[in-house]
């Protein structure tokens, strides 16, 4: 069944009007999804009609709708076909939870009969208490209107679980209340590793954050917590074989093993692996506090701060430094189950061990003709004390040797030709270098990339050695509380990318998905909603300041980390909370003010024009509101009176949208002396200046030279 929603709406007849080609490219993609029942359909529940939309994030492999919805009643139950394990009933028993905190229709949470339940679940295999890499995360969910139930199959728990957050985000209102849509989903990810790295080693992050972070991830399908716990910057597990590691090396804050088993488990039961990162023999200064002997120089050592990359490296000629890894390995093997333990392997600079005779010697006595060599000499020794443990390794890109063995798996940093150069090597790997979240690269970004780019020249055989991706949460330039405002919902895209099929490319419907999906996360108790709201209350001393302050952001994003680190040189002790801090990567303006202005420029009918030019004008009228209201608070508040450049020119950039379209409307060409304070006004606009970047500079650009051919086009 299909319904056109475009009659009526300003949408329908954009595209006719765009002279922009990437624009009138974007709105024209708009238009098939507005007639197609798959994502913006209608369906009927007992005469009322309820629009369905599909919000799903990620994207199912197929999806199909058809019949009435299932409606959210008091009746409804839940029972299990076959066995179950306490896995499978706690995530039920969650999903009920939920659903409830969601319709506020009270529920029995007690498994029911067959007859009885409206939603079954079906699970062939229930015997597995914890995720492994390439488990079978497919399932099916069916929605039948007219018999009022909901069947969900699933090949293992962990397919189940998928299922679960599927069934959450289809719920829906409906006049009646809520309802389940009349779907069909047959669904499984394209690639079985889908991660998100969490930098602890450089600043901290406290165990309700990991969790929550967690939920984040479950709810979008995340499958892999990769966990960066040592660094130069701390050494973040409780070590009971060699306790100086923490108590030396992580100047207080770190993980006790309780704490991380706990993770682990809570982890496990989201169908989350979680693979620990030990950063060697680069990246590990705080390993040599409490250890000295380790170090290739003689020290003394302390904890760093300063965001560099330093030359303190593990010594991998003394029998005495895998003797320490094989204990350290074999103790941290039995805390973290899964099959996988990262070994780090990047940017290990090789002054300390060429200004060591002894390591020199030894060097030449192996043949071992540089750095690099003697690298993968190390890398060699640990994986065999991997392997004794039960431990398959995994590294960044620099551990790629000819040397090593196949069954290393790559993590690329550097982007997807070198990990097309592993995979011909026999290496599996994984993608990361486009997803780096501390990058603030926008969501349209992330999503155009891919691990298995179109025209990659991979056989076959070589594709299916890439496992998928992660994106990276470096901790440089942020603490805990601003981490997760960074991490989502952007990493929700990653999901998809990773879960989705292939074709799945319409950024567009990405951005309304992902509102969506923000809005999901926030619901469950992911802060990244949160953190900034609460930043500018107390930024501002009240409400009403703190909405001043997000409307003056919301043209406005971070500087990238390069920049960040030029302007700012911020070590991993420098306070985090500026107004950068808490201004988001990818603000929505930055992608809707271009189609409304191409929209006011080019559209002839004279009712819409009139109305673009309304819309437009109380933008820039609101502008200049939000920067009076933000420039008297910054008379007393000196976080915001430190973006004094940002604040003097958003006036200017309001007042230039007004004048030009002033210009615009009157036909009259603007004098050569505004048109030059104006293009002034855009170059100062455009530098970096404290840690924020404008938005929304193209389309005033656009207005500017409108403006300037207003006379001309008469």
């Amino acid at each position: 069944m299909k319904r056109n929603l475009t009659n009526g709406t300003g949408l329908s007849n954009l595209a006719a009007y765009c002279t922009n080609p990437s624009v009138k490219t974007l709105v024209k993609r708009l238009l098939p999804l507005l007639a197609t029942v798959s994502l913006f359909g209608a369906i009927h529940s007992r005469g009322q009609r309820a629009p369905f939309e599909n919000d799903l994030m990620p994207l199912p492999s197929t999806l199909n709708v058809s019949g009435d919805p299932v409606a959210i009643t008091s009746a409804f139950a839940l029972s299990f076909k076959g066995a179950t394990n306490p896995l499978l009933i706690a995530s039920a028993r969650q999903l009920l939870d939920r659903l409830e905190a969601q319709t506020l229709v009270q529920l029995d949470k007690n498994p029911r009969s067959s007859a009885e339940a409206i939603l079954s679940i079906e699970v062939d295999d229930t015997s597995m208490t914890r995720p492994t890499l390439g488990v079978d995360e497919s399932y099916s969910l069916d929605v039948n209107g007219a018999q009022g139930k909901v069947l969900l199959r699933a090949k293992t728990i962990f397919g189940a679980m998928h299922g679960f957050e599927t069934f959450l985000q289809l719920v829906q209102p409906s006049p009646n209340g809520f309802v389940i849509p009349p779907v069909h989903i047959v669904d499984s990810p394209r690639f079985p590793w889908r991660g998100l790295m969490l930098d602890a080693g450089r600043r901290y992050m406290p165990v309700e954050q990991v969790l929550r972070t967690l939920d984040g991830m479950a709810a979008v399908k995340l499958n892999v917590l990769h966990w960066h716990l040592t660094e130069d910057f701390g050494f973040r597990i409780e070590s009971k074989k060699f306790p100086q590691l923490h108590e030396l090396g992580s100047e207080g804050q770190y993980y006790t093993q309780e704490e991380a088993r706990n993770i682990v488990q809570y982890a496990s039961a989201r169908g989350i692996r979680v693979v620990p990162e030990f950063d060697i023999p680069g990246h590990s200064t705080a390993w040599f506090v409490g250890y000295p002997e380790l170090a290739a120089a003689p020290g003394p050592y302390h904890v760093e701060h300063e965001n560099k990359i330093f030359n303190a490296v593990m010594d991998p000629t003394r029998d005495s430094t895998y003797k320490f890894l094989d204990v350290l390995l074999g103790e941290m093997a039995g805390l973290f189950p899964d099959e996988y333990m990262h070994i780090g392997g990047d940017e290990a600079k090789t002054v300390d061990w060429m200004a060591n005779p002894a390591i020199v010697i030894f060097m030449q006595k192996h043949s071992l003709k540089d750095g690099k060599a003697l690298q993968a000499y190390f890398n060699l020794r640990v994986q065999a004390i991997l392997k004794k443990h039960g431990k398959q390794m995994v590294g960044w890109d620099e551990i790629l040797e000819p040397e090593l063995s196949s069954d290393v798996i790559i993590q690329s940093w550097r982007g997807t030709e070198f990990l097309g150069n592993g995979a011909r090597q026999g290496h599996r790997g994984f993608l990361s270098q486009p997803w780096y979240l501390d990058h603030m690269y926008s969501a349209a970004q992330m999503y155009a990339a891919d691990p298995l780019p179109e025209g990659n020249t991979l056989s076959p055989a070589q594709a299916k050695l890439v496992l998928g991706g992660e994106a990276c949460m470096w901790s440089n330039h942020l603490s805990w509380i601003n981490e997760e405002s960074r991490i989502w919902p952007r990493s929700a895209v990653v999901a998809e990318r990773l879960w989705s099929p292939a074709t799945a490319r319409d950024t567009v419907d990405m951005y309304r998905r992902l509102d969506a999906t923000s809005l999901r996360l926030d619901a469950i108790g992911v802060n990244h909603l949160v953190e900034p709201q609460r930043a500018f209350r107390q930024m501002a001393g009240s409400e009403e300041g703190a909405r001043k302050l997000a409307l003056f952001t919301s043209i406005l994003q971070p500087v990238d980390y390069r920049e960040r680190s030029k302007e700012q040189h911020p070590s991993t002790v420098t306070p985090v909370g500026h107004l950068a801090d808490f201004t988001a990567p990818d603000p929505s303006p930055r992608r809707t003010l271009p189609i409304l202005v191409d929209a006011y420029l080019h559209d002839r009918n004279p009712e819409k024009h009139e109305a673009y030019r309304t819309q437009l004008h109380g933008i820039f009228m609101s502008w200049l509101a939000s920067s009076s209201a933000v420039n008297a608070l910054a008379a007393t508040r000196p976080l915001i009176a430190e973006v004094s450049q940002r604040r003097g020119e958003l006036p200017q950039l309001a007042f230039l949208g007004l004048e030009a379209m002033a210009y615009i409307e009157s036909r009259n060409a603007p004098t050569s002396d505004w048109l030059t304070t104006q293009k002034e006004v855009l170059s100062r606009a455009s530098l970096h200046k404290e840690l924020l970047d404008f938005v929304i500079l193209d389309p005033l650009n656009d207005l500017l030279k409108a403006s300037e051919q207003s006379q001309k086009s008469q």
